[in-house]
């Protein structure tokens, strides 16, 4: 469904770093590869099941069209989980091309003859491929130097290396009460130290009660 992009791309910082050109996006969609009088793109599964399955002579020549020069990456409940250093890794490659599935999936056949890697967001299972790989560019683009004001942000982000892999300690604003609620008061000193101090020790706190997978590593 090439209509669902640039979606929630194309607004706020990925949409005026996509005006720049700081990052391009070209959709190529299935139809026009796809067999017969009805260009058809799938095919009912081999051995019986219920669904439909993406043909590989379509999805091959689709991926044909978008070009070769690029890893493709398929997005799929059984692929490897995304992380923060995996799209670390992508806003620093070349770029990439990303197959967005439907029905029952794609011919194992041509993610084999492609070298497809599969890259899953999360251990559920949605519509349609094409708003987790909407996940997956927000992640890597926001990466890319200058589409962020301020490229400081991302050293104290959840999951970041400078920040020791720890999920981001809490964050406050004006005004400094709120509903009975303070903000605490080390926030306040103006003691650089100590309000280094106390993010560090939430951030442990949290990652600790929330993430124990990410604590242990």
């Amino acid at each position: 469904f090439p209509e669902a992009f640039p979606g929630i791309l194309g607004l706020s910082l990925t949409g005026r770093a996509l005006a720049e050109g700081l990052w391009n996006l070209r959709t190529t969609d299935l139809r026009p590869f796809g067999i017969g009088k009805h260009r058809n793109v799938d095919d009912t599964p081999a051995g019986g099941g219920a669904g439909m399955v993406i043909r590989p002579d379509v999805m091959d020549a689709a991926l044909r069209e978008a070009g070769r020069e690029l890893p493709v990456i398929y997005l799929s409940p059984r692929g490897k989980p995304f992380t923060q250093a995996r799209a670390h890794a992508l806003a620093n490659g070349p770029g990439m091309t990303l197959i967005c599935g439907r029905f029952e999936g794609v011919d194992q056949r041509v993610l084999d003859a492609h070298g497809v890697e599969e890259i899953s967001i999360g251990d559920y299972v949605l519509t349609g491929g094409e708003l987790a790989a909407q996940v997956l560019i927000d992640a890597t683009v926001r990466l890319i130097p200058r589409v962020l004001g301020n490229q400081d942000s991302l050293a104290e982000e959840s999951f970041s290396p400078d920040h020791g892999g720890l999920l981001e300690h809490p964050q406050y604003t004006k005004p400094a009460l709120w509903e009975g609620r303070a903000i605490p008061d080390v926030l306040l000193s103006g003691n650089h130290a100590a309000i280094a101090n106390w993010r560090r020790d939430m951030a442990e706190r949290l990652t600790k009660e929330r993430r124990p997978d990410l604590w242990r590593a």
